[in-house]
């Protein structure tokens, strides 16, 4: 499972996820560029995701693309979800960490792969986006001479 080493705080607030519409202007968001490989995830709607759900999808195409791609992960789970158990009354404060989301927004690199066809590109990705809880696509960096 993926979670930081050390945070500063054991708890967090939730807060509230952003709507982000990316820019129509030349300057870009570093989150939202393909650097590293030649095929990506991108998330089409906002939402919080699980570091199980990461690590399930990262396994799922890491499986399709095994002797010769490269795969980054674009995202981490910083954000600790607390929780309390059933049947416990209120108050007594606030409950243990239960697990690690990654807050996504709009038009943001989840994974990229390079290194494999296309075809195999979009079979891997594909089986990946089955896993994740949030509207996503797959792109293709655009070439520039």
């Amino acid at each position: 499972m993926l979670l930081p080493k050390r945070t500063k705080y054991k708890k967090q607030q939730k807060g509230r996820l952003k709507i982000f519409v990316p820019s129509t202007n030349k300057i870009k968001d570093a989150k939202n560029n393909i650097y590293f490989g030649q095929f990506a995830i991108i998330a089409q709607s906002s939402g919080k995701i699980n570091s199980k759900q990461i690590e399930a999808c990262r396994i799922a195409i890491k499986r399709k693309i095994r002797p010769l791609g490269k795969m980054w992960i674009r995202i981490f789970p910083n954000v600790p979800i607390s929780g309390k158990p059933t049947q416990i009354r209120m108050g007594k404060g606030k409950g243990l960490v239960q697990y690690w989301v990654a807050k996504v927004a709009i038009g943001m690199v989840l994974f990229e792969i390079s290194n494999i066809t296309k075809t195999v590109a979009y079979y891997a990705l594909n089986s990946g986006l089955k896993k994740l809880p949030v509207k996503s696509k797959i792109v293709q960096k655009a070439r520039y001479k």
